[in-house]
C-alpha cells in the first residue's frame, strides 16, 4: 500500500519545519530525528490516509503531484504583468488528470491548497535561487514546478524513497530532478527570504485568518453521528467502552481513548482527532453504524427532523454529501418508525451533478440503509408548489453554496461536502474576493427566496458555513422582507406569515448575546469545531376570524356560492322595517283610522310578494316605492267609497270611533304563501295565532261601490282616485261598525246600524 503524507506548514504538526535565525542551510538536518517503525501503528493496516513520520515525509505518487499541479494552474493568483515574477502560462479551467485511486485527491488537493498559500514566497525562491532562469522550464510546466518545490522544502530538501511498483510520469521525473540539482540553491534562498521578513517558520507568512485556521485544523476533534438505521446509541456507546473507551462529560476533557455526547445533538459522539484509526478497529465506521462527518453538517438534519410532523417530506437543496442526505433520512425515519407504511420521503435536488455521481451517492445511500431517498434531476428553482411530486413536502432544508469562511479545515470540508474548489485560491489568502461573494449572495437569496414561495411548506431551514453576515443573517432578513413584499400584491401566494423562529440549539456562552442570538444559532469557529449559521423560517398558521352569519352569507353570494339566498334573508329583515315605516308614516298623515286596515292589508300582500324576490338592494327600492304608491291609490278610493257610503249620516256622530280590524300588522305577519318568518318580530305577539284563522282576514272586504249623482257633480266623478284629494271639509262623521273578535265576522246589531236610512 503506498503511503502518502500530510502536507505541512503547521506549527503544530509533528512534522513542523522548525527552523534557526541563524539561517543555516544545515539547520533543517538537526531538526530530523529517528524514523517511527510504521509497524508500531495499526493506521497504516487500517486507515487509508496519508500518513506522516517524525523525521519526514515520504513524499507522492507521481499522479498526485500531477494532479495537484492542474489544481494549482486552474486557481493560482494571476498578477498583473508588471509584477509578475514567474509566469504559469496562460491556461486555465484544465480539466483534472483521472485518478485511478480516488484517495489521491485528497493530498492532491491539499498539496495544492498549501502552494496556492505560499505562492509569493515560493516565487521569490525560484527567482533568488536564479533557478527560474538557468533551467529550461516551458511555462506551462511551471505549476508543477511550484508544488514539488514546497513539498520538497517540506520534506527539508530530501529526495522522495522508493515506494515500490508505482505509476512512473516522466514529466513529474524531469522537474524533479532539477530540484534536485539546485536543492542547495533553494535551500539557500529560502533561509535568505526567513532572515529578510524576520520569520521563525514559513507560516509567519501567511495572513493572521489564515494562519489562525491553520492552527486551529490541527486540534479539531472527530465528529460522528450514530446512524440509528444500522445501530443505536446505546448499541455504539457499549461498543466503545468494550473496546476500551472511556465516555467524559464535555469536550475539554477529551484526551487518549475517550468520548463525549455533544452537547447540541444528542445521536453525536465526539473524539480526539487521533482516534479515527482505533475506530475502524471496532468496524463501527466499516459497517456504518458511526459516520464520521462535521458537525455543522448535522446541525441542519437535526433542526429538520425536529420541524417535521407526522405526515409530511423534507426537500433538500444546495450544497451536500450524500452523507448529509443519509443522515437526514435515518432521523426521520427513526423518528416515524411506527408508520412503516407511510413513511416520509426525503426528496434531493442533484441537477448539477453528472449520472456518475447521481449514481454514486444513491449507492452511498443504500449502503448506509436509507429506503425514504428520492433523487430529483431539476434543481429547486425550476421546482413549485404544484409539483404532483412534492405535494407532501412540509420542510425543505436548504444548504446553498458558501464562502466555507468559517471552516479551519476548508479543503477536507469541500471534498467531503461537494463544495466549490474555485474557492481555494481565495481561501489561501484569508478573504473571498468581492466580485465572488457577491454572486454567492445572489443565489442564496434566489434559494431562499423561491423556497419561500411553496405554499404547503411549513418550515424552511437555512444553514450556511459562513462568517459573513452578507450570507447568513443579511440574506435571511431579505428574504422576509421580499415575501412580505410579494404577499401584499395581488395574486401572489400569502409569504408573509413566515417568521423567524426560536434557535432549537442553545449556546450558553451567548445567552447574553444581541437580540439576533435568539434566532440564529451562531457556531463560532474554535479549536473544538468548524463554525456555522442556522436560521429557520416558520411559516405561522393562519388566525382564526370569527365572521358573524350574515357576513358569511354576504361574502359567499358575492362569490355566487348560495344563489343569494342569505341575501334575501337580509333583505326580508330591511324590507320588514321598511314596511313598519310605511305604515307609521300614512297613518300620520291620512290621521283616518279606518285608513290603517287597507294599508296594512296592503303591506302584508307587498311582504308575500318580497319575501321570494331574489333581486338586489335597487330592485327592492324600486318595488317599495311601486307598492307605496299603489297602497295610497288604493287607500284614497276605499277613502272616498266609504265617505259617500256616510255621507248622510248626523254630523254629531262621535268621530273618534272606528273600524276596528281583525288582525293587524303587530299581531299577525304570516304571509298567504309560506316564507320564513323575519329574523327578529318588530313587535311581541299577544298570543298565537292558529292556523285555521289566517284565511279570515277582513282585507279583503270591500263595500259596493255608490255613486251619487244628487250630491257630486260631474267635474268629481272621478276624483276618488286622485289621492291628494281631501275629504274632510264635507264628510259626514262615518258610522261605526263593531266586529266581532271571536267569530271573525261581523255582529247581527252592527249590520243593522250599518244599512244605509234612504
Amino acid at each position: 500500500m503506498v503511503k502518502k503524507k500530510n502536507i505541512r506548514g503547521c506549527p503544530n504538526r509533528a512534522s513542523t519545519c522548525k527552523t534557526k535565525k541563524a539561517g543555516s542551510q544545515t539547520a533543517s538536518s538537526k531538526d530530523l530525528t529517528p524514523l517511527d517503525n510504521p509497524a508500531d501503528s495499526d493506521i497504516s493496516a487500517i486507515s487509508p490516509e496519508p500518513q506522516t513520520t517524525d523525521r519526514g515525509q515520504l513524499g507522492f505518487p507521481d499522479r498526485v503531484y500531477l494532479l495537484a499541479s492542474v489544481i494549482f494552474q486552474n486557481n493560482h493568483l494571476e498578477k498583473p504583468a508588471a509584477q509578475r515574477l514567474v509566469n504559469y502560462g496562460k491556461e486555465r479551467g484544465l480539466p483534472l488528470p483521472e485518478v485511478k485511486d480516488e484517495e489521491m485527491q485528497r493530498p492532491a488537493y491539499e498539496l495544492a491548497f498549501n502552494t496556492l498559500k505560499y505562492q509569493e514566497l515560493l516565487e521569490d525562491i525560484m527567482i533568488d535561487s536564479c533557478f527560474y532562469l538557468t533551467q529550461p522550464m516551458p511555462d506551462d510546466q511551471m505549476s508543477l514546478v511550484a508544488v514539488m518545490l514546497y513539498d520538497f522544502q517540506d520534506r527539508k530538501f530530501l529526495p522522495r524513497e522508493s515506494q515500490g511498483e508505482e505509476e512512473i510520469i516522466q514529466e513529474v521525473r524531469d522537474v524533479e530532478n532539477y530540484l534536485l540539482r539546485f536543492k542547495t540553491k533553494l535551500a539557500a534562498s529560502l533561509a535568505r527570504c526567513r532572515i529578510k521578513h524576520d520569520l521563525l517558520s514559513i507560516e509567519c507568512i501567511l495572513p493572521e485568518s489564515v494562519k489562525t485556521k491553520q492552527e486551529r485544523s490541527n486540534s479539531l476533534p472527530l465528529y460522528a453521528w450514530v446512524n440509528t438505521l444500522k445501530s443505536s446509541l446505546e448499541e455504539v456507546q457499549s461498543v466503545l467502552k468494550n473496546a476500551g473507551f472511556s465516555q467524559v462529560k464535555s469536550v475539554g476533557q477529551l484526551e487518549g481513548s475517550t468520548f463525549c455526547q455533544d452537547p447540541h445533538c444528542g445521536d453525536i459522539l465526539v473524539f480526539p482527532a487521533q482516534l479515527k484509526a482505533q475506530l475502524y478497529s471496532t468496524k463501527l465506521l466499516s459497517d456504518h453504524k458511526l459516520i464520521v462527518q462535521d458537525k455543522s453538517c448535522s446541525l441542519g438534519p437535526n433542526a429538520v427532523c425536529s420541524l417535521l410532523r407526522e405526515e409530511g417530506d423534507v426537500l433538500m437543496a444546495g450544497c451536500f454529501s450524500a452523507l448529509t442526505v443519509s443522515h437526514t433520512a435515518s432521523l426521520i425515519a427513526e423518528e416515524h418508525k411506527a408508520n412503516r407504511n407511510d413513511q416520509p420521503t426525503v426528496h434531493v435536488c442533484v441537477s448539477d451533478r453528472t449520472n456518475a455521481q447521481r449514481e454514486e451517492l444513491q449507492q452511498n445511500v443504500t449502503a448506509m440503509g436509507c429506503k425514504n431517498v428520492k433523487l430529483i434531476p431539476e434543481d429547486l428553482q425550476s421546482l413549485d408548489g404544484g409539483d404532483k411530486r412534492l405535494q407532501k413536502v412540509r420542510v425543505i432544508l436548504l444548504t446553498p453554496k458558501c464562502s466555507v469562511s468559517a471552516v479551519s479545515n476548508p479543503v477536507e470540508f469541500i471534498l467531503q461536502e461537494n463544495g466549490d474548489t474555485d474557492l481555494l485560491q481565495d481561501l489561501s489568502q484569508g478573504s473571498i474576493a468581492q466580485s465572488k461573494l457577491e454572486a454567492l449572495v445572489a443565489q442564496q437569496r434566489k434559494d431562499i427566496d423561491h423556497a419561500l414561495k411553496f405554499p404547503k411548506v411549513l418550515a424552511v431551514v437555512y444553514s450556511t458555513c459562513s462568517s459573513y453576515p452578507e450570507e447568513n443573517e443579511v440574506v435571511v432578513s431579505r428574504a422576509l422582507e421580499q415575501a412580505k413584499a410579494c404577499s401584499e400584491q395581488e395574486g401572489e401566494p400569502k409569504q408573509a406569515n413566515f417568521r423567524l423562529s426560536p434557535a432549537l440549539f442553545s449556546i450558553p456562552d451567548h445567552a447574553e448575546g444581541p437580540e439576533e442570538a435568539k434566532h440564529f444559532f451562531i457556531l463560532e469557529p474554535s479549536e473544538q469545531s468548524n463554525g456555522c449559521f442556522l436560521a429557520i423560517l416558520r411559516r405561522e398558521p393562519e388566525p382564526e376570524v370569527k365572521e358573524a352569519p350574515h357576513e358569511v352569507l354576504v361574502r359567499a353570494n358575492a362569490k355566487g356560492i348560495l344563489d343569494r339566498i342569505g341575501f334575501n334573508q337580509l333583505t326580508r329583515k330591511q324590507q320588514h322595517g321598511h314596511t313598519n315605516r310605511i305604515t307609521k308614516t300614512t297613518h300620520a298623515r291620512t290621521s283616518q283610522p279606518h285608513f290603517s286596515v287597507s294599508i296594512q292589508s296592503k303591506n302584508q300582500e307587498t311582504k308575500v310578494s318580497n319575501s321570494t324576490t331574489l333581486c338586489g338592494h335597487q330592485e327592492f327600492s324600486n318595488r317599495r316605492q311601486s307598492s307605496q304608491a299603489k297602497a295610497l291609490r288604493l287607500q284614497a278610493s276605499k277613502n272616498a267609497v266609504s265617505s259617500s257610503s256616510s255621507f248622510s249620516k248626523p254630523e254629531n256622530s262621535t268621530p273618534k270611533k272606528s273600524i276596528t280590524p281583525v288582525f293587524s300588522t303587530t299581531t299577525s305577519t304570516t304571509p298567504l304563501h309560506p316564507a320564513p318568518p323575519p329574523a327578529t318580530p318588530l313587535a311581541p305577539v299577544v298570543r298565537p295565532r292558529r292556523a285555521h284563522q289566517e284565511v279570515l282576514k277582513p282585507v279583503v272586504l270591500v263595500l259596493p261601490q255608490v255613486h251619487f249623482p244628487n250630491f257630486f257633480p260631474p267635474e268629481h266623478s272621478r276624483m276618488r282616485f286622485n289621492p291628494s284629494f281631501s275629504y274632510n271639509n264635507w264628510r259626514p262623521p262615518a258610522q261605526t261598525v263593531t266586529l266581532s273578535r271571536s267569530s271573525g265576522s261581523l255582529s247581527k246589531d252592527a249590520v243593522i246600524k250599518s244599512r244605509p236610512l234612504f
